[in-house]
């Protein structure tokens, strides 16, 4: 891991990647929409273990094809990483090809180590209840 941070978490070093370090450093679609909108799909996670909380936000065009995401993430630079990872990969994806993003795709892309991997799974818990929110939106 090249040009990595150590962070030392109880005493124990663990190596960053340099993509969570950039993400985490120069985050990416940080913001919120408004939650009223019909064509917006939010979806807030938090992990209890960690007190991580992560909002995700898609904007989906008539076409069903997501044309923006946001997101604001309080936790650590993985939890922030993933989440600004996951903003860039939705776009221009149709509601079922985001919902196929696993946390194992971003955790692997990202290069977690095993004690941030729960940062992947929020986001996508996050990904899967913006979906199912602005479905929700849509059926009413």
């Amino acid at each position: 891991m090249k040009n990595g941070m150590l962070h030392s978490i109880k005493g124990r070093k663990m190596a960053y990647s340099d993509k969570v370090l950039d993400h985490y450093e120069n985050p990416r679609n940080v913001g919120s929409m408004d939650k009223e909108d019909t064509k917006v799909g939010t979806g807030m996670v938090g992990a209890p273990a960690c007190g991580d909380v992560m909002k995700l936000q898609i904007k989906v065009n008539d076409d069903g094809i997501i044309e923006d995401a946001k997101f604001k993430t309080y936790g650590c630079g993985s939890a922030i990483a993933s989440s600004s990872l996951l903003t860039e990969w939705v776009k221009g994806k149709s509601l079922t090809e985001a919902s196929l993003i696993k946390n194992s795709d971003i955790a692997e892309e990202l290069a977690l180590p095993p004690v941030k991997i729960h940062c992947s799974v929020l986001a996508e818990d996050a990904i899967t209840a913006a979906i199912e929110d602005y479905k929700k939106k849509q059926d009413n």
